[in-house]
């Protein structure tokens, strides 16, 4: 049965966005199908293929999340994290200065999804194996 402190333990492992493929495949192992990260607070819903739900609490202050997407700043923004130039705080930061509201990754598509508050995908990424 997956738990909290599972998710939690994987997620320690991440320093940088250069790490997200390791912690995708950590979460895998643990059974997760795919969750929700929101940028105004920082929990997730994580998921499991029968629809269980586990929910983090906030891992920060709110942040206010612009009401339009820029995203080209955010191409730029999410590159930099990903070579590992930026930290979590800082990577949630830009997401909110670049309107994301949240990000969807699906293990089973393999992709992690942006969307704006309207609910608007402004980027869809495969995910390494």
């Amino acid at each position: 049965m997956l738990t909290l402190e599972q998710i939690q333990a994987a997620h320690a492992k991440v320093k940088s966005g250069a790490d997200f493929p390791n912690y995708i495949q950590d979460l895998i192992k643990l059974g997760v199908a795919y969750y929700e990260t929101y940028v105004c607070d920082g929990h997730t819903d994580y998921y499991t293929p029968d629809s269980t739900k586990i929910s983090t609490v906030a891992k920060y202050d709110a942040l206010l999340v612009a009401e339009q997407g820029n995203t080209a700043q955010f191409k730029s923004d999410l590159k930099a994290h990903q070579q590992g130039k930026t930290d979590y705080a800082g990577f949630c930061s830009d997401c909110a200065k670049s309107g994301i509201d949240k990000w969807a990754v699906s293990m089973v598509d393999m992709t992690c999804t942006y969307f704006d508050k309207a609910g608007n995908k402004l980027l869809v990424e495969l995910i390494p194996q």
